[in-house]
């Protein structure tokens, strides 16, 4: 386990233990966590720990040709019930997406530490959000990091049914017009599996990284 300091430096994500965990301590400030996404890595960490650093294996990523839509979900697209916007509204979904209660969840990860941070990564043009309006009202939207060709979801939230479908989507279809070659989402879940996500191996998705930056 490493033990960072004021230093800006990971160990390379081969040192990670079993679970993912490469390192843990240091800080959030912008340069640190550009360099950790840079480098395969993203902070996981809840409310009174040191900041933990992941690079899980494997990874859980879309490629984007992959995004399974369903026949249910292409109906609700087409009825147009929802507006998509992009990068209008970031503090409202990072607060959003601290405050919704999700199933199986007694709590969040998303620190007030964690909200300031990345912010300021959207104040640098780092960190951007999707928004999801229903009748000029936010009740869906995700946020992530930018790294150029590819974007690092970190986290989206659901007021109505479906709303955070409708971000991922519409995010996934702007990443392909922009030619993107992948969607980062981190660790496997059945949801994003339902999606067309897969896991592969942290070499590939290192490879991918620095292909792309």
């Amino acid at each position: 386990m490493h033990y960072l300091t004021s230093d800006l430096f990971f160990p390379p994500v081969s040192h990670a233990n079993r679970d993912g965990i490469l390192a843990i301590g240091g800080d959030l400030s912008p340069e640190r966590l550009q360099l950790a996404y840079k480098s395969g890595i993203f902070p996981w960490f809840n409310e009174g720990e040191p900041i933990i650093w992941w690079s899980p294996n494997p990874r859980m990523v879309l490629f984007l040709d992959d995004l399974i839509v369903s026949k249910s979900m292409r109906n609700i697209l087409n009825r147009n019930i929802f507006k998509v916007t992009f990068n209008q509204n970031f503090k409202d979904v990072i607060s959003n997406c601290q405050q919704v209660k999700r199933d199986g969840q007694t709590g969040t990860w998303i620190t007030n530490e964690m909200i300031e941070a990345y912010c300021k990564l959207n104040e640098l043009g780092i960190a951007k959000s999707v928004e999801v309006w229903q009748n000029d009202q936010l009740i869906g939207g995700l946020y992530g990091i930018d790294l150029g060709h590819v974007f690092c979801g970190e986290s989206m939230f659901s007021l109505v049914s479906n709303a955070s479908k409708v971000a991922f989507i519409g995010l996934v279809n702007q990443l392909k017009e922009e030619n993107y070659r992948l969607l980062d989402c981190q660790v496997h879940n059945e949801h994003l599996e339902s999606l067309g996500c897969i896991e592969i191996e942290r070499n590939e998705f290192m490879s991918i990284i620095k292909d792309t930056i």
